[in-house]
């Protein structure tokens, strides 16, 4: 985690330093920087941070980042430390952003008291939000999120459901789905989960799906994304889990496989032909396409390479192949 601490003065800049001994940190103190300006400080930090330091008073950290703040997807982690180090305060983006989880490790190293003020934590029940960031997975809905830990504060049973079987039952849920007044599930499926209550549902989507491609030199960047959602559809796979788009070297500068994955804000990773030709027998290979680039096949060896299982077998869409395939176990994080 990048963090920026911002010292006002010289106990701040004390308590920066000791910090800094055992997490590291970049230190902003007034009493290095000429024409200091603590908001528009904080404006550039909030956008090239993870997370801000505050060894300040609560009421100048709130002043100095009010104007900057945006969501709690977006915003960086905000801590608050009294000159004195007794207290370290989780500010902004707790679960998220991180800064409860960065609050209590401050808080240990200094030997402060570490103040967390999200219910569910107060609880001791697990925010939606914290299941997504622990285990790499995307929100479906950020207001359905807030939904769920609202019941969850209500003490209402929320029912919670991993269809790979991965995650343990988080603090605070159920596993009676008759009982349930809210549902999270985990799934890398378009579908939904079926209940017979009108109940706010909350999908959380695993993010292991690998996508092997080989096309021809210059392949229309549209034409392959219709073909890949078109395919996922089918597949009933959810455009939101493509973790890796994969594909032989020679095209990593293949501009319809970078859009491709661009647009499934996905890893674009790339084999060399010594590393194909050491799994592609293992599929059915092409002599033209030996012929053309040096290996007999693309897609499925990409596939294994990437440390994942075949879910489709080779498929040919005009001019590209594309096969799908699911991360290992070990290979999620």
């Amino acid at each position: 985690m990048k963090i920026a601490a911002i010292s006002l003065n010289k106990y701040g800049d004390d308590l920066a330093a000791k910090i800094n001994r055992q997490v590291p940190i970049d230190i902003y103190s007034k009493n290095n920087i000429k024409n200091f300006n603590i908001i528009t400080l904080a404006a550039t930090l909030m956008q090239s941070y993870e997370a801000i330091i505050f060894l300040s008073s609560t009421g100048i950290a709130v002043r100095s980042i009010a104007s900057f703040i945006k969501n709690k997807v977006e915003d960086p982690a905000v801590i608050v430390i009294d000159i004195f180090g007794k207290y370290v305060i989780s500010l902004l983006s707790g679960h998220l952003g991180g800064a409860n989880s960065l609050t209590e490790k401050i808080a240990n190293v200094i030997g402060a008291q570490p103040i967390i003020t999200t219910a569910t934590d107060s609880l001791n029940v697990t925010a939606p939000d914290i299941i997504a960031m622990e285990n790499g997975l995307i929100i479906g809905d950020m207001k359905i999120a807030k939904e769920i830990s609202a019941l969850l504060v209500d003490g209402k049973n929320v029912f919670f459901s991993d269809g790979e079987r991965e995650i343990l039952l988080p603090k605070g849920y159920t596993e009676n789905l008759q009982l349930a007044e809210g549902i999270v599930y985990v799934t890398n499926k378009n579908e939904d989960i079926k209940s017979d209550k009108n109940i706010p549902k909350l999908k959380l989507i695993r993010k292991n799906i690998v996508l092997g491609i080989g096309c021809k030199k210059n392949y229309s960047a549209k034409t392959m994304i219709n073909a890949v959602k078109e395919k996922l559809k089918e597949n009933n796979i959810d455009e939101r889990a493509i973790k890796i788009v994969t594909s032989v070297e020679i095209k990593k500068d293949e501009m319809a496989i970078i859009a491709l994955s661009k647009y499934f804000n996905a890893e674009f990773k790339t084999f060399s032909i010594e590393e194909i030709k050491t799994v592609q027998n293992n599929y059915k290979g092409s002599d033209f396409v030996e012929k053309s680039i040096g290996v007999r096949s693309v897609c499925e060896p990409c596939i294994e390479l990437s440390n994942a299982t075949l879910l489709t077998d080779k498929m040919n869409l005009s001019g590209m192949t594309l096969c799908i395939g699911i991360l290992k176990l070990e290979c999620r994080a």
